[in-house]
């Protein structure tokens, strides 16, 4: 829609009256009658377009639709309040491109809802902000109808293709509380951040179920097999029981590792706290040995020293010993990359951020939304690769050479 001659020639001669920013950009300002004016203008051209023939022109007789008048809408956008006259079809199917039915806003203003929602600020803040910043009074409701349309997005990058191999997956969880039927439940948004072969990170996806447990992730597991992915190499997982044996049932060729801070808190719930801090001591010694040789050698002087006075601990680290010292057949700097799920912790903590001021969550794709958005938010910086990653993908390349030479570009 260009601007008209006649168009030009009122708007110069409105803001050559224009003695104030009221004259502007007001209500009745030089700024809003031009954008009424091109938007309506563009408005009864898409109008034209759809119909196929010009207004008043005796082609449209007889062609099963017609113009049939025109109906007020306001529009919200940064500057306030346009007034607009929508032009209708007879048919009830003019639906048009430029201005949406339903939509009460215009340009950047509903991303920058959208920005505010994924930074965590609550509906009731977002509206305060808007109408101290651009002098609009909006709804709650107007915010969340705008950030619903988050919802269709998110499902539909949940359900994206994904690369056939991933060299690292990090598998955690983080809980929140959300109504459901009438009560409030503690539920799990799983997450699955992979490292992709050229070091990038991604979140494969965000799922919400009502507790963590190792048969929900055997259905995550399952749905990543299902988007693509035909091989992980190394997955990084917490204590959760039975977790390992969920990955080999899908995956059984992945090495999987235990997250050495979670044996380790999971080890002290059972130490009194007058002995934790020697025993975390003495337990150092075995996952910071050089060789797998060296920390067993370590594990039995921590056996020998505590064995009788604390046997439960211990014994876990004995039976869970082939997914803890996965991590001593490489070098320290894919070692320190694997130990721990910190990768997808430092997502979490981010998460926590922007959720904080919600401590109750009205249904599960209210925080998906949330979740989602924070991520979209975060992966904007995922940029560069992770650190030391061409000399990691070397020794991965060795170590799983049949099985990752074919997926390397």
């Amino acid at each position: 829609m260009k601007l008209t001659p006649e168009m030009i020639e009122q708007l110069q001669a409105d803001l050559s009256e224009a003695k104030t920013y009221e004259d502007l950009m007001g209500k009745d300002g030089a700024i809003k009658k031009l954008m009424s004016k091109a938007l309506e203008g563009m408005l009864d051209a898409e109008l034209t377009e759809q119909l196929g023939y010009e207004k008043h022109s005796p082609v449209g007789k007889n062609t099963g639709n017609s113009r049939n008048g025109k109906t007020k809408k306001t529009l919200k956008n940064d500057n306030g309040e346009i007034e607009l006259s929508i032009p209708r079809d007879r048919n009830g199917e003019f639906d048009p491109i430029i201005v949406k039915k339903y939509k009460r806003t215009l340009g950047p203003i509903e991303n920058k809802i959208i920005s505010m929602y994924a930074k965590g600020m609550t509906t009731r803040d977002i509206q305060s902000h808007v109408e101290e910043l651009y002098g609009l009074q909006i709804s709650p409701t107007l915010v969340s109808n705008i950030t619903e349309n988050i919802v269709s997005i998110a499902t539909e990058w949940q359900t994206r293709p994904l690369e056939a191999v991933y060299p690292i997956v990090f598998f955690d969880a983080i809980h929140y509380k959300v109504r459901d039927a009438g009560k409030v439940v503690s539920k799990a948004a799983y997450t699955c951040l992979g490292i992709d072969t050229n070091g990038n990170k991604d979140l494969l996806g965000l799922w919400i179920g009502e507790s963590e447990g190792a048969n929900f992730w055997l259905g995550v597991i399952t749905e990543l097999r299902n988007r693509g992915v035909e091989d992980i190499l190394i997955a990084c997982v917490d204590g959760l029981k039975g977790f390992p044996e969920a990955i080999n049932t899908i995956y059984p060729q992945t090495e999987v590792q235990l997250c050495i801070i979670h044996v380790l808190r999971n080890t002290l719930r059972y130490v009194a706290s007058k002995d934790q801090k020697e025993f975390a001591r003495d337990i150092k010694a075995v996952y910071t040995a050089a060789t797998e040789e060296a920390a067993l050698v370590e594990l039995e002087k921590v056996e020998e020293k505590w064995g009788k006075k604390y046997p439960l601990p211990l014994k876990s680290w004995r039976e869970n010993w082939n997914n803890i010292a996965t991590f001593f057949k490489y070098t320290d700097e894919v070692r320190r990359m694997i130990y721990t799920t910190n990768a997808v912790e430092a997502l979490h903590r981010q998460f926590r951020k922007v959720t904080k001021s919600k401590s109750l969550f009205p249904n599960d794709d209210a925080l998906k939304k949330m979740l989602y958005l924070a991520y979209r938010d975060l992966s904007k910086k995922w940029t560069m690769p992770v650190r030391n990653w061409a000399f990691v993908l070397s020794q991965l390349s060795i170590i799983f050479e049949e099985r990752i030479a074919k997926y390397l570009k």
